[in-house]
């Protein structure tokens, strides 16, 4: 599918690549073939990942151009993301990724910091002009962050927004109502559409994690195929996978397997049964 106005055809599922930010070299190389397996293209890391940015090296290393390759920076400053955007690029081999995304930019002061003067958009155009990104898009978490990514294109021609979106964060008419406004938005100006937690069951609430994501996520092939066929029903969005790599090839399964949108009453009775709840409220 076009990856927005890039040029790119990616796959619908993205490589989310938090998964790889405390796993061993062997359990990252077996991701890989994973991915190589179900035919996923396009890879999303970032520097605040633990070591995901130094496992995906070898891969670049033994696969050259045939990741679309996109990470992130945290920094808000133009010094602090014109460093760090070149921190990871040597960290993951490269010379140039496609595209640098502006990290969780959700609160007001750190926006207003990063898109303003001396901010880290600053230093992201920069990088583009000097050949060392080609593409930068904004990604975040929470509530707010459709409306916030709809204030962001107006400000900046972001190539790719990322936003939450699953059965039960989307059952929040408030939510929904900002994320179709973003989801317009985008259509109309050619923005990639990125989705995230597509497998969120519940914050973990006190309970012992059983998976490396800070929420609980759904674990049964049959829950997974339902989850994960809702999100690929919209044919607009990009989904990135679980930051687990033990649930990647559940998910990588369920998505070669989409033919359909469930139901909403089929979602419902998944919603109910297994007790989902939004990760934001």
């Amino acid at each position: 599918m076009p990856f927005g106005a890039t040029g790119h055809e990616s796959s619908r599922v993205i490589f989310g690549a938090a998964a790889l930010g405390s796993v061993t070299k062997g359990d990252a190389d077996r991701a890989l073939d994973v991915l190589l397996r179900h035919g996923v293209n396009h890879i999303d890391v970032a520097a605040s990942y633990g070591d995901a940015e130094l496992r995906v090296a070898p891969w670049l290393r033994r696969h050259p151009g045939e990741f679309f390759l996109a990470t992130k920076t945290g920094e808000r400053t133009y010094r602090g993301a014109r460093d760090e955007i070149r921190r990871s690029l040597d960290r993951l081999g490269v010379d140039r990724v496609d595209s640098i995304q502006l990290h969780n930019l959700v609160d007001v002061i750190e926006w207003e910091t990063a898109l303003g003067p001396q901010g880290a958009l600053e230093a992201a155009i920069e990088a583009r002009e000097e050949g060392l990104v080609r593409f930068i898009g904004v990604t975040g978490h929470g509530l707010t962050v459709p409306e916030m990514h709809r204030r962001s294109l107006e400000r900046f021609a972001f190539d790719s927004v990322l936003a939450p979106y699953n059965y039960v964060q989307m059952r929040d008419q408030r939510y929904a109502g900002t994320f179709e406004a973003l989801a317009a938005v985008c259509a109309e100006r050619r923005v990639a559409l990125q989705t995230i937690k597509s497998l969120a069951l519940r914050r973990w609430e006190g309970r012992p994690a059983t998976a490396s994501t800070w929420y609980e996520p759904l674990r049964d092939q049959a829950d997974i195929d339902l989850a994960v066929h809702w999100v690929l029903g919209r044919p607009d969005a990009f989904l990135l996978t679980t930051g687990d790599v033990e649930i990647l090839p559940r998910l990588l399964d369920a998505a070669e397997r989409f033919e359909a949108r469930p139901a909403d009453e089929t979602m419902d009775e998944l919603a109910s049964r297994r007790e989902l709840e939004p990760l934001f409220v």
